[in-house]
This record gives C-alpha cells, sequence and structure tokens, in this order.
C-alpha cells in the first residue's frame, strides 16, 4: 500500500474515492452494469428501483468522471444512450459483488442483531467514554 495515503487523516484523497463507491446509488448502478453489462438510461432506472431521474443522472455523471463508467452516444432518432463499465469499473464490480454476497448471507443474523437491540431498554443520559489505554 502506497505511504503517500493514509485513509484515517482527513485530507486523504481516498476518503473522496470511499465516499463515492459506498454511495447507495453508486453501489446499484455499479451492481447493475455488472450484472447486465451495457444499459441504457431507462433500462438502468427499470432495475434500480427507487432511484429518481435525477439521481440516477448525477450518479452516472459521477462514476463517468471517476473513470468507472462510460458512456456513448449514439446517433439516432431520438438519441440513444448506453452505459457500461470500463475496465476500473468492472473491478470495483467485483468489490461490489463480494459485499453484496457478504450482505445476503449475513442478513438473519443482522436482522436478529438489530431485533436484540430494539428489545433492549433505551440508554440513559450522555454515551459514555471509552476508556483511554494507559
Amino acid at each position: 500500500m502506497p505511504d503517500r495515503f493514509d485513509i484515517m487523516s482527513a485530507a486523504c484523497p481516498t476518503r473522496q474515492v470511499l465516499r463515492r463507491i459506498g454511495d447507495k446509488w453508486t453501489m446499484l448502478v455499479i451492481s447493475a452494469l455488472g450484472d447486465h453489462g451495457t444499459m441504457r438510461f431507462s433500462e438502468l432506472s427499470r432495475e434500480i428501483e427507487g432511484v429518481t431521474q435525477k439521481m440516477l443522472t448525477q450518479t452516472l455523471r459521477a462514476l463517468e468522471r471517476d473513470g468507472l463508467v462510460e458512456r456513448e452516444v449514439f446517433p439516432t432518432v431520438p438519441v440513444t444512450v448506453q452505459y457500461s463499465l470500463t475496465p476500473l469499473g468492472k473491478s470495483l464490480a467485483e468489490a461490489v459483488s463480494t459485499i453484496r454476497a457478504w450482505a445476503y448471507g449475513h442478513m438473519d443474523e443482522i436482522e436478529g442483531a438489530r431485533r436484540e437491540f430494539d428489545a433492549q431498554p433505551a440508554p440513559s443520559g450522555p454515551p459514555t467514554p471509552m476508556a483511554t489505554p494507559a
């Protein structure tokens, strides 16, 4: 790992990358394109339930800017625009697929932990600070 990056530092540019790839819509667009290959805007919009046209447009532009998605325009009437993953985007799609498989495999445990947590009485007062090591 390069010494010039330190994700714990507020100034580290990798935080911008994490913010981008940690975004819900980014994960879903990358998943859809990874699963289906090249897709038109309308296909992505139908595939990703709940995404607005504005959010899909913003997400695709950001992914294109970051070199993860390629936009191809065809001079038809009306104009046809297709989106696909770049090689960099395909490498991210592999990681997203792993995260998605982890989520699918652990949802029962997570839901159980949530039920257990929610069944506990709410703590009173301010949170207890963590002890600092001596």
